[in-house]
């Protein structure tokens, strides 16, 4: 059998207000809202889909590791070092919480930045193989 997951398709964000976080995500990120009720808010964006879903006031997608630091669940692409820090820079400009700009001794550089909630996500220079080919994006 051939069968195999083939991609992540949705993936869920806990948030405390789902019409400011969906306004937030869209004017800040750039997403397309799909769908919100009182509950959720469903959004399309870097290729997936993405669920915010009202949550108590404690929760987040954040964890701690083994080390006691707060990380992120969710890692974004963007093409290269030149699109990063025009990205890091829109962010700052848009007043999105934003870390610096960092070498983590892999290939590629990557900053963190912060919802409304608190949330927090990574921002990756380095596109995944796959979807370069995929996509027909050119080195």
């Amino acid at each position: 059998m051939n069968d195999k997951l083939l991609r992540i398709g949705t993936t869920y964000i806990p948030v405390t207000n789902v019409e400011d976080s969906s306004e937030w995500y869209v004017n800040k990120l750039g997403a397309e809202l799909s769908y919100k009720d009182n509950d959720k808010a469903i959004l399309n964006f870097a290729n997936q889909s993405i669920f915010l879903v009202k949550s108590k006031e404690d929760q987040s997608s954040n964890f701690y590791d083994i080390h006691g630091q707060k990380r992120f669940s969710i890692t974004f692409e963007v093409d290269g070092l030149n699109s990063l820090e025009a990205i890091h820079k829109d962010f700052i400009d848009k007043q999105i919480k934003v870390g610096e700009i960092e070498d983590r001794g892999h290939t590629g550089k990557n900053f963190v930045f912060y919802d409304l909630d608190g949330n927090i996500f990574d921002v990756w220079s380095e596109l995944s193989p796959k979807f370069k080919e995929k996509y027909l994006i050119s080195q």
